[in-house]
């Protein structure tokens, strides 16, 4: 927990009245509220348009817990501010704001639902039933994520001592490039006009950092410009309309839905309890990002005059995160990077609190179908774009110059996995694995072990470089046999399609059963660990032998033409 205290000078200064709500929250409200709108409805639409989950079950079983998890993390953190407030005496108080992790959105969508649906189904279940399975996996990894979290608030310090910024941040990064920014403009070039005039917008106003006249939020206008464009087309039959044209439209009766699955989803967890486990080394470093990240927002918020306790913090993310599991929410909440901004806005506390009351409320009453069948994509995911390019920023600023390479040498197991999909999208349909040349079936089989936990395998690669550019041996060899014992059990690398985590006997065997073992024969999990070992294993010979760098030297470059 914090071990901060007034200072002397707070304790004296006079009491100020707190003004709680302003036109500044306003401003604030619309940039928090389309952020946490925009996972949803990307959320959403991967699992509805892209994998093949039913609408209603998406929309109803997992959006409510989703939101709620967003109204309780929202409330806290307001209750907060006022509890700030009070205790300093000031009146301009700004929330830490919180929403819905976008890099967890993606990862959990891509790498633990998808997985978990297509496995379901390939065992035989019908789509409502593997949609079923994959929620309550969803579920397990949503409160492992929030247990996390919690026993994270006692060592704050600690793990910001440990993970060096340029692993985990550089991690963060792979999945802000590949899937933050990449996918959603896929979606944004469905719909060019409308898309680009939005992008437009966002990039003017939020990257660039223009100010619109009355200042007018950036993200609410590209909404309005993008909005407008989109279905002036559709008046002139020059576009699809609401839905994209392919979306049934949703009724008008008022639908509350609010599922507690605690109790069938236990009955689920006894017996699958090793699947679950399967989907730790994805779930784990996503909550662990959200904690230093959490860390990383408070500290910005103390700079800019708002000194909230890390450990609080952290404990409150945890908090909201299992309170959103438990009634089914699929992704988790987190402290947004957000605060100084929204302070310069002059937002208080009324931000975060219209923020967790619209979400809540639009999760659990229905309103979401409407917003998800009115917002188009190409409209919306502009503001993914603009989270993706700020995260990849921050990795930078936050991370020390010497230590860029590491960052990028961190990105490069995520292009693996952009491979895979690319490849997953048509070849399974245009020919079968046994059916493609040697040196097709070896090169996905490369890309897909590449792929296999990526998300961890960044952070080790990373850490890795990070320690070592610092002179750092011990902890480096230390990164390297952890990812030696990862990878002779499929944590990361894993040979098998659907990366499960299994003895390497047993990897072997499946490998020969599904006819993929003599095409990486000189790649199975034996091979992955004694690479890493020798690597670890070089580093010894260099503690003793090799001349350590000057830690003060400066890797940036002049050029001299």
């Amino acid at each position: 927990m914090s071990t901060r205290t007034l200072k002397p000078a707070d304790s004296l200064a006079p009491r100020m009245p707190y003004l709680w709500a302003g036109r500044g929250d306003v401003n604030a409200f619309f940039g928090l509220m389309l952020d946490n709108v925009g996972d949803m409805i990307l959320m959403a639409g991967l699992l509805i348009e892209v994998f093949g989950f039913p609408r209603d079950f998406v929309l109803t079983r997992m959006i409510p817990g989703t939101a709620v998890g967003v109204l309780v993390g929202d409330l806290i953190f307001t209750g907060m501010a006022f509890r700030l407030a009070k205790r300093s005496g000031r009146g301009d108080v700004t929330a830490m704001p919180l929403g819905l992790d976008t890099p967890s959105t993606f990862g959990s969508v891509f790498l633990i639902l998808a997985p978990a649906f297509a496995a379901a189904k390939a065992r035989g279940l019908d789509p409502t039933e593997a949609a079923g399975h994959a929620w309550f996996v969803g579920i397990a990894m949503i409160l492992a994520s929030g247990v996390f979290k919690l026993a994270c608030a006692l060592f704050s310090g600690s793990i910001r001592r440990l993970v060096p910024r340029a692993g985990l941040l550089g991690s963060l990064s792979a999945i802000a490039l590949v899937l933050i920014s990449f996918l959603p403009l896929l979606e944004i070039a469905r719909a060019p006009v409308a898309g680009m005039a939005a992008l437009g917008v966002i990039l003017i106003t939020l990257t660039a950092r223009w100010r619109l006249p009355g200042n007018v939020p950036g993200a609410l206008a590209a909404v309005i410009v993008g909005g407008f464009v989109y279905y002036a087309m559709w008046a002139m039959r020059l576009g699809p309309g609401p839905g994209g044209g392919e979306m049934a439209r949703p009724p008008l009766a008022f639908r509350p839905a609010l599922p507690m699955p605690i109790a069938p989803w236990w009955d689920w967890l006894v017996v699958h309890w090793r699947e679950a486990a399967d989907f730790l080394p994805v779930a784990i470093p996503l909550a662990l990002a959200t904690v230093v990240g959490g860390i990383d927002c408070t500290e910005s918020a103390a700079a800019a005059g708002d000194d909230y306790p890390t450990g609080r913090i952290i404990a409150a993310e945890g908090v909201a995160t299992i309170v959103g599991g438990i009634f089914g929410g699929v992704i988790q909440s987190t402290p947004y990077i957000g605060h100084p901004a929204y302070k310069a806005m002059g937002a208080r506390a009324g931000y975060t609190l219209a923020t967790a009351l619209f979400v809540g409320a639009a999760g659990v009453f229905g309103t979401f179908d409407w917003i998800f069948y009115l917002m188009p994509k190409a409209v919306v995911f502009p503001i993914l774009i603009f989270v993706g390019l700020e995260i990849t920023a921050q990795s930078f600023r936050a991370t020390p110059t010497r230590h860029y390479p590491a960052v990028v040498l961190a990105c490069v197991p995520a292009l693996a996995y952009l491979a895979t999909l690319a490849v997953g999208q048509f070849l399974p349909e245009a020919k079968p694995f046994e059916r493609m040349s040697p040196a097709a079936r070896h090169y996905l089989q490369t890309v897909t072990m590449l792929s296999g936990g990526f998300i961890v395998s960044s952070l080790l690669w990373g850490t890795t470089l990070a320690h070592l550019i610092d002179g750092r041996v011990r902890p480096a060899i230390a990164a390297l046999l952890l990812a030696s014992g990862f990878s002779l059990f499929g944590v990361i690398h894993s040979p098998l399609p659907s990366g499960p985590i299994v003895p390497p006997g047993e990897a072997i065997q499946q490998l020969k059963a599904i006819g993929r073992f003599e095409t990486s024969s000189l790649q199975t999990p034996y091979h992955w660990a004694a690479a890493y070992a020798m690597a670890a294993l070089g580093l010894v010979a260099l503690k003793f032998w090799g001349r350590r760098p000057d830690p003060t030297a400066s890797l940036d470059l002049v050029r001299s033409d």
